[in-house]
């Protein structure tokens, strides 16, 4: 019987995840810049620009992607706002769904830390121009991918503190602990590792968390962060191969032994 072949993508976040590394991971995997701009451009968002470029983290090639507003930008928005954005374009419908979805689950996250309701929330940070672009662009860039199955490594949310609009929180701050609950974090390196947007993005994506699963794989792509770490090369890896499943007979090992008089 012929053995069924799917795509899998496994996110290595040893080193963290955001939204940038995770484009910058999907465009060093071959996602032509020109087709990704085309694609945010049927979003109504004026005011930014995406720039790429080639850089080393700790000695490792990775690709860097940049959203670069140009121009004044609303301070603040409200989901309802956003959601306005996304109906208002002209993404597909799967892609307008899934980050309509995902702007959701990051309002409840907010209305919960700060005690409000969901349509009376201000998506702090993550409603910036570059964050719509970076939860808009990850999701139309990882079905970009065709992947049947995404899995993912622990998540490293890092260490220390991060200073935000309302104050300095110790990592990982309160939006990004509410995104990751219910999956395996740890922290290790220096600073926030993990940023509300790759813990939105990774964690709406993975369906299984750990070690590399049995996989040939196919590419790795490397996305850079922003800035040099210590111990550890700053990008988020992604891990592309085949599966195959089970069709050909599940292996089974079989242990047996002879008792006498036992």
């Amino acid at each position: 019987e012929e053995s069924k072949v799917s795509r899998i993508v496994y996110f290595d976040c040893a080193s963290g995840a955001s939204g940038d590394m995770l484009l910058g991971a999907v465009v060093d995997l071959g996602l032509p810049i020109d087709r990704l701009r085309e694609e945010l451009a049927k979003l109504p968002l004026p005011g930014y620009r995406i720039e790429t470029r080639g850089v080393t983290r700790s000695g490792l090639a990775a690709t860097k992607v940049d959203v670069v507003a140009e121009g004044p930008s609303p301070a603040h928005r409200h989901l309802r706002h956003i959601l306005e954005l996304l109906e208002a374009s002209g993404l597909e419908a799967e892609v307008k769904g899934r980050a309509a979805a995902l702007f959701r689950r990051l309002a409840e996250a907010e209305a919960a830390v700060h005690g409000t309701s969901v349509e009376k929330v201000h998506v702090h940070e993550v409603g910036a121009v570059d964050s719509i672009v970076d939860i808009v662009g990850g999701v139309i860039a990882l079905r970009w991918l065709g992947a049947g199955r995404f899995v993912a490594s622990p998540l490293n949310v890092g260490t220390g503190t991060v200073t935000m609009s309302h104050g300095t929180f110790p990592v990982p701050p309160p939006a990004t602990a509410k995104l990751v609950a219910g999956v395996p974090v740890y922290g290790e390196g220096e600073g926030e590792l993990l940023t509300p947007t790759g813990a939105l993005l990774v964690t709406a994506h993975a369906t299984e968390y750990g070690p590399l699963p049995l996989m040939r794989i196919e590419s790795t792509g490397h996305g850079a962060g922003g800035r040099e770490t210590k111990g550890r090369p700053n990008v988020l890896r992604l891990i592309v191969g085949e599966e195959e499943s089970a069709s050909r007979g599940d292996r089974v090992l079989v242990l047996e032994t002879e008792l006498d008089d036992a």
